[in-house]
């Protein structure tokens, strides 16, 4: 086992984003290109895969009351910093808002859909009156892989394959479940140490989501129910997100690309190892399993992909991580990966917006359930539906699902939410 490729796989895939991280991308993309054009910008063209355009439709923009890619854009092109990768957008003010509001009013912003990519894909070409910038980024939300000014190539990577099986995370595929609890087991301390800043932080949105009035109510109406440290985490993981897809100004930090993944696979064991009296190490060392399996889920489904992530990935993270921390064995917490995905496999994305507090929600409560039952020797046996012999193979099952079985769904959720526009 190497153990330090992945402890690179941890680093990259545990990373701060603000906002929902599809608009996020493209601002991002749209602020480096426009610290290229270093002019005003009289054209931003922006293209887009199906699912960008899908989780950045509906979705606030953090620090405003707005919605969608095309606002985010407007707003990088006022006060977007490529420095800060996904968080991009962070020093927003509200005269910024009025000046990108300003700048959509002009019509210089086309957003288009490129309907035969496969995999994340954010292409942003913008023009001044002297010179003309292309910024492509692909595969992983902040992974910038051409950049062209004029007819100067900037920037170029080999590799411009849609979907590039030699990135660093999906080199997870590499490891069984087993060597990834055994990295989790046995790692430094201080190697992993810095997975508590991801606890700090998504605990600070969810408190603040948690006391104040954000969206439409999901987090106070579990609130309202909390009766012990699991209907805690419940409450808490849902008013996280319900302040994130509300535009709260605060980061989360992410897990496998994604912000609302981040939530699930960090606030259920934080908030119940520590209302239990758990060690610190224990549950530092119990959500970096979290997401290793929430990384590992996504590399077979893909980083983004028609089936809810925030469920089936980062609710299989969590579900392993609360076994690891409550002393499960190795086959209690695969027992537990394998339940979770005879529940909730079936659950769909359908982009990022208010609901995903909800569906978040259903996530902790299915990881705590399929955490009890294997750690009460319940594994829902492998002759039942797509569950393999092993957690690995019925992985593997979920992404022949995704990728294979589901390639049409995308499309067809799409066109149902473009008619609602």
């Amino acid at each position: 086992m190497d153990k330090n490729l992945i402890l690179d796989i941890l680093k990259v895939s545990v990373t701060p984003a603000l906002g929902c991280t599809e608009p996020g991308a493209v601002a991002y993309g749209v602020a480096r290109a426009y610290e290229l054009l270093q002019e005003e910008v009289e054209i931003l063209n922006i293209y887009v895969d199906k699912n960008i355009l899908k989780n950045g439709m509906f979705v606030s923009i953090p620090g405003t009351k707005e919605k969608g890619i095309m606002f985010a854009a407007a707003l990088a092109l006022v006060c977007g910093k490529s420095d800060y990768k996904l968080q991009v957008l962070k020093d927003v003010t509200d005269k910024d808002i009025e000046k990108a509001k300003e700048i959509l009013n002009k019509k210089i912003i086309k957003l288009s859909l490129e309907k035969d990519i496969e995999g994340l894909y954010i292409k942003v070409f913008a023009k001044s009156k002297n010179h003309e910038v292309e910024v492509i980024i692909k595969n992983n939300h902040d992974n910038i892989v051409y950049e062209k000014k004029d007819e100067q190539v900037i920037k170029s990577n080999d590799d411009m394959k849609t979907i590039d099986e030699g990135s660093l995370k999906n080199r997870i595929k590499e490891f069984n479940i087993d060597e990834l609890i055994d990295f989790a087991d046995t790692i430094e301390f201080d190697k992993i140490k810095f997975i508590d800043d991801g606890i700090k932080m998504n605990k600070k949105i969810a408190y603040a989501g948690y006391n104040e009035e954000v969206g439409i109510g999901i987090s106070k109406m579990l609130k309202s129910q909390v009766k012990d440290a699991e209907s805690l985490a419940k409450a808490l993981t849902a008013a996280a997100s319900e302040a994130r897809m509300s535009g709260y100004p605060l980061p989360v930090m992410s897990s496998a690309g994604s912000g609302n993944h981040g939530l699930v696979a960090i606030l259920p064991i934080s908030v119940i190892g520590q209302e239990n009296g758990f060690s610190t190490e224990k549950i530092i060392r119990a959500v970096t399993l979290s997401h290793l399996l929430t990384g590992y889920v996504k590399a077979y489904i893909g980083i983004l992909s028609p089936i809810c992530g925030c469920g089936v990935a980062a609710g299989v993270g969590a579900s392993a991580g609360l076994t690891y921390m409550y002393g499960g064995s190795k086959e209690q917490i695969k027992a537990a990966v394998k339940n979770v995905l005879a529940g909730i496999s079936g659950m769909i994305c359908d982009g990022a917006k208010i609901g995903c507090a909800y569906k978040l929600s259903i996530s902790v409560t299915s990881a705590l359930e399929a955490s009890k039952l294997a750690l009460n020797d319940m594994f829902i046996p492998s002759d039942n539906g797509i569950l393999g012999i092993t957690a690995e193979e019925t992985i593997q099952n979920l992404g022949i699902i995704s990728n294979e079985g589901m390639k049409n769904t995308d499309d067809v959720i799409l066109d149902i939410m473009l008619k609602k526009q």
